[in-house]
């Protein structure tokens, strides 16, 4: 970011008033950003002009030299809401001043490198506007203002005008034309401004198609407020996809909702009316309550209330667990429907488990009439498909666990010594996908995609990568790709590859996730090496074996693996992450089972596995029949769950077992710490250190023939490993060097193990780095793998 000023090309003669071109880049198109501009230029006493371009937004003002100063600062400091000026570069002007007053000048196409702003929930004054009865936007269900309202959900190109969203299906009326011209206005420009007369309509119809009419004085949206509350399950077509809603303290539609679902554990969101709905059920602290009112509004994992008296939902909603996700309204559409209600109601995506969610009105007629019994549609075209983000507070920091409506497609600035990076697309992981550009010094990362083992997930996964390359004139490179050759992510980047003739870049799953860490900690490309830790499920290894449990000395361009969880089989290979007691039996045969069935016979744990075929499991192991070994942190938390008899027989969503055995420790937070489990640090034969779970084995197994209560059992599994990860990285930092310690890897979203982890780091003096921006888990993957993959083709590139 310069301020300097120098001679622009093409100057002519100088006048008495300054001139100076302007240029700013950032998040600064479709915010009101040029309105502004046009109000503190008209302050300022200057002239000239403003545009959208390709670049961003650019100024052209002349007039005196302080009021020109004056008019920059306030460029900065009195921003619109929405907006995130990257930069900004003046220049001296020498052109002959314009006759007139300011003026704000039509956008000009080129190419594209400025950014689509997120979605952004209803701004107070359309609200008022929504809720008020003099206004002529009342009970409008799509009104928006510059500040608010769709924006990546309804947008086919750049720059970001009505002509390329699927607003340029509505001709706008005489009253909103007025608004749109008029740059006093705050709809000044606002792409997707309508009115009842001119915009999208709303309409309410059966699961079998036919148009449901309101009664009385009703309107639509009271027609389906009122079938909420007697019970019946209402799909809704919201901003960037459809939702499946229910009345939450209703425990028979939540359970029709979950059957007709098919979506039998996984917690449910929630949407409740405010503020004051959410703390009948939950405890917030003030970061929640400004996550939950923020213009992202993304759902809030909070805690439940303890206390006696406050209100309860049913154990459907969130079965398991201690924590509720919890949203407030985000449309007018939203808001209508909850004005008055005055309870919470489940607001679950529009979709059979495991599916994307719908966005088309077709889509959901077809695919959702066997799960809602009356649908709520409108006009509006959804281009993208967008989820809710989710954010949840861990040691004092709101971090994201999925990056979706709200927060993406905003840039990420990539760290000094990444500008010369090429154009690259990262292609990201199978599970939690997202996808990565990395374009001028930013990385680009695309909202969640879902999981690619389902078919409409990939095709959706497709549509968008060719979506965000046109949107961002994007052409890359160089493809990264995850190192497992069987992620479809992978496959489709070596076709893309192939395809244009570009190079690959392989990265290695856990790598990536330690590039990511240290990319959203603004790490300089050429920085020391860090000690990554990685807890997650699994990632192919550079040897060809599954990991999931790694310490690693790492930088940008490579890593050097120094420590690692004991590896265990994974019984039945896929089977083992779909039946968590696969992987307790897995554990306990490798300490030696015909011992401990015989010291433990009558524990419910022994009796249960007995009941399996034993004998066929000890064959497949002994001769290495499908039982992949793996230093998987997320399968030992699975089999210490089975063994607690949590989630023991299938797992119907992926990290439940881990999610419920949290959940258990989380109901005794005051365990005693020296009661934790211990954990064995041991060689391998070779210079490679591991956790070896076998102490903890025993203690615990003797705690379940004790009877000991099962949450104080879960408290001391956590506290020991963590316990354990921390010393560990204290004797890996003793041989390697480095005491900053990056943490990754979807296990660190349990906040038991985090916090206790990250805090014993501190107090042996690391420096810890964590990610908030982007998901620890596989979701923020391909951000680290763009950085690997730049941070490679910029120290190939000839020095001088």
């Amino acid at each position: 970011m310069g301020s300097a000023l120098r001679p622009a090309e093409g100057a002519l003669v100088q006048t008495r008033m300054a001139g100076e071109q302007i240029r700013v880049r950032g998040l600064v198109q479709g915010v009101g950003f040029r309105p502004n501009v046009w109000r503190l230029a008209r302050d300022c006493g200057l002239v000239g002009d403003v545009r959208n371009d390709s670049e961003g937004v650019l100024i052209r003002a002349w007039g005196a030299q302080p009021a020109l100063d004056r008019f920059v600062r306030l460029l900065r400091d009195e921003a619109p809401p929405l907006a995130r000026i990257k930069s900004l570069e003046r220049q001296m002007l020498n052109n002959i001043a314009p006759v007139g007053s300011f003026s704000i000048a039509a956008s000009r196409k080129g190419r594209a490198h400025t950014g689509v702003t997120p979605d952004a929930a209803t701004c107070p004054a359309c609200i008022c506007e929504t809720l008020e009865p003099t206004q002529r936007r009342y009970r409008y269900p799509f009104t928006n203002c510059t500040h608010c309202g769709p924006r990546l959900s309804i947008v086919r190109g750049i720059p970001y005008d009505r002509r390329t969203t699927s607003m340029d299906a509505f001709a706008m009326c005489a009253d909103c034309r007025a608004e749109y011209e008029d740059p006093a206005d705050r709809r000044f420009h606002a792409q997707p401004i309508a009115c009842a007369r001119c915009g999208p309509r709303i309409w309410l119809e059966t699961s079998a198609g036919s148009v449901i009419r309101p009664v009385a004085d009703e309107d639509v949206v009271e027609c389906a407020r009122r079938m909420l509350l007697r019970g019946e399950i209402v799909a809704i077509k919201g901003l960037g996809g459809f939702h499946l809603a229910c009345d939450a303290t209703n425990a028979e539609a939540v359970a029709r909702l979950r059957s007709r679902k098919h979506r039998y554990h996984k917690a449910f969101a929630l949407m409740a009316p405010d503020i004051g709905v959410v703390e009948r059920y939950c405890t917030l602290s003030p970061q929640e309550r400004g996550l939950l009112a923020s213009c992202m509004a993304p759902i809030v994992l909070c805690d439940v209330r303890s206390d006696a008296l406050c209100d309860r939902l049913p154990e459907a909603v969130a079965p398991g667990l201690g924590t509720l996700g919890f949203m407030l309204p985000y449309t007018p559409l939203h808001h209508l429907l909850l004005h008055t209600l005055g309870r919470p109601v489940v607001l679950s995506s529009g979709n059979l488990s495991d599916e994307p969610q719908c966005t088309s009105n077709h889509g959901a007629q077809k695919r959702l009439a066997g799960i809602a019994d009356c649908l709520l549609l409108h006009d509006r075209g959804i281009v993208n498909r967008l989820d809710d983000s989710v954010v949840r507070m861990l040691d004092g920091a709101p971090r994201l666990l999925r990056r979706a409506r709200g927060y993406a497609p905003a840039p990420l600035p990539l760290p000094s010594g990444f500008e010369a990076a090429p154009p690259i697309l990262a292609m990201g992981s199978a599970l939690k996908n997202t996808f990565c550009l990395i374009k001028d010094g930013q990385a680009i990362l695309s909202q969640h995609q879902g999981d690619l083992e389902d078919a409409a997930t990939r095709h959706d996964y497709r549509n968008n990568l060719e979506l965000y390359c046109g949107l961002f004139e994007h052409k890359p490179e160089i493809i990264a790709v995850d190192g497992h050759p069987d992620y479809p992510s992978t496959r489709l980047g070596m076709e893309w590859a192939a395809r244009d003739g570009l190079p690959v870049e392989s990265i290695q799953h856990h790598h990536a996730h330690i590039a990511s860490c240290l990319a959203e900690n603004d790490v300089a490309l050429d920085a020391p090496r860090v000690l990554g830790i990685v807890l997650d499920g699994l990632g192919m290894g550079d040897d060809g074996q599954l990991w999931g449990g790694e310490f690693m000395l790492a930088d940008y361009r490579a890593f050097h693996r120094l420590a690692r969880f004991k590896p265990m089989a994974l019984i039945g290979g896929a089977s083992a992450m779909r039946e968590p007691w696969r992987n307790t039996y897995a554990q306990l045969a490798a300490i030696g089972w015909p011992a401990l069935r015989n010291a433990y016979p009558t524990l419910d744990l022994t009796r249960f596995l007995e009941g399996k075929p034993l004998a066929t499991f000890d064959a497949m192991l002994a001769h290495g029949v499908n039982c992949p070994v793996a230093s998987s942190c997320g399968r030992l938390f699975d089999a210490v769950a089975a063994a607690l008899g949590v989630c023991r027989d299938t797992a119907s969503y992926e990290g439940q077992a881990s999610i419920e055995l949290e959940a258990l420790a989380a109901l005794n937070p005051d365990a005693d710490a020296a009661s934790a489990y211990p954990f064995a640090l041991a060689r391998d034969g070779t210079a490679m250190m591991e956790i070896d779970p076998t102490p903890m084995w025993r203690a615990l197994l003797r705690d379940l023939a004790a009877n000991t209560a099962r949450d104080l059992v879960a408290a001391r599994f956590h506290n020991g490993l963590a316990k354990t990860i921390v010393e560990m990285a204290d004797l890996c930092a003793d041989a390697s060097g480095p005491r900053t310690a990056a943490l990754s890897g979807g296990v660190f979203q349990n906040r038991t193990l985090f916090e206790q982890v990250a805090r014993g780091l501190r107090a042996r003096g690391f420096t810890v780095l964590s990610q908030q921006q982007v998901p620890a888990n596989d979701g923020g993957l391909s951000l680290g793998q763009g950085a690997i993959a730049a941070a490679r083709a910029i120290y190939a590139l000839p020095r001088r």
